[in-house]
């Protein structure tokens, strides 16, 4: 994700002229490319070549609107599984704090080590998200934080974090029978737990379920063809300018595509994705101060603007 400091968000310099964050290093290629064909046609124009190919306004305002309709629900159901993703993600934080909490006030006689090592899983599980969200080796922080063996048995598992839930959910269990634990209060530690699987299968859900192909194509379809239009409908009126001007609107509508495909995915690694390191490690943070922990480790930053 994206931070930079408050007082430089709005400036004119960061506006006009900040690369990091932005789509001009995915879609330069195709806007230079689109200049250098307007360019072509204006040359071919002016030597008398490609009048009879020029096309009025019309194609181009009917084809636009459609364009803008498309790309307008497009970006809308991708910044809508961006959200949806940072809602899951704030609902673990919450979630984890609250079972850590739950677990010193409803288990007093619960030793140190026990209540250690439910700590530990809690936050293995937190990593395992991430990395299976992500595709990513998991196996050095689950040995962190779970232990060699624990991590050697999930080395094969389809689906780690399920599996460390379900350990956490039995550990927190066996704990609140040896320290007999009022069932009501182990209800309430439940829901907890529920809505830690809910995180995870709402997760997989955006993770699993991409826009659909057919209309991500048809998109970057209309898209291509409007813009290698534009010169073609812009050089009567512009003449030498149409390649400046067709350059503005190739970077607007290219740009737009370019946004949705990259928060399409909210949990990937690029840019404009959500930080789910920086947020995995706030909840170490959180929870290990919860038992008291000093010495923690410090938050993470953003490196070249980029939180990751």
């Amino acid at each position: 994700m994206i931070v930079r400091p408050h007082k430089t968000t709005h400036s004119v310099t960061t506006l006009l002229f900040a690369l990091r964050g932005s789509v001009v290093p995915i879609i330069w290629p195709r806007v230079v490319y689109t200049m250098l064909l307007s360019l072509a046609v204006v040359v071919a124009e002016r030597r008398g070549i490609a009048v009879a190919f020029t096309l009025n306004a019309a194609p181009l305002t009917l084809l636009g609107l459609t364009l803008a309709i498309f790309l307008q629900f497009r970006n809308s159901v991708a910044y809508q599984r961006w959200w949806e993703g940072r809602t899951l993600w704030g609902e673990l934080v919450i979630c984890a704090r609250n079972l850590v909490r739950q677990t010193g006030a409803f288990m007093p006689d619960l030793g140190a080590g026990e209540r250690r090592a439910l700590v530990y899983q809690l936050i293995g599980f937190v990593h395992a998200l991430r990395h299976h969200l992500r595709g990513t080796p998991p196996e050095e922080d689950l040995e962190h934080w779970l232990g060699k063996e624990a991590s050697e048995r999930l080395k094969t598992a389809r689906n780690r974090p399920n599996l460390i839930l379900d350990a956490l959910s039995r550990g927190i269990g066996k704990a609140a029978r040896d320290t007999g634990t009022d069932s009501i209060l182990l209800a309430r530690m439940d829901e907890e737990l529920d809505r830690l699987s809910h995180v995870l299968g709402g997760c997989e859900r955006i993770k699993g379920t991409p826009i659909p192909f057919t209309y991500i194509l048809l998109l970057h379809r209309t898209v291509h063809v409007y813009c290698f239009m534009l010169p073609f409908c812009l050089i009567g009126p512009l003449g030498w300018f149409t390649p400046l001007v067709v350059g503005v609107i190739a970077y607007t509508f290219f740009g737009l595509d370019a946004i949705g495909e990259q928060i399409e995915d909210p949990f990937d690694q690029l840019p404009n994705d959500l930080p789910l390191d920086a947020i995995s490690r706030n909840i170490e943070i959180d929870l290990l101060g919860l038992l008291g922990d000093t010495g923690l480790p410090p938050p993470l930053e953003p490196k070249d603007f980029v939180l990751l």
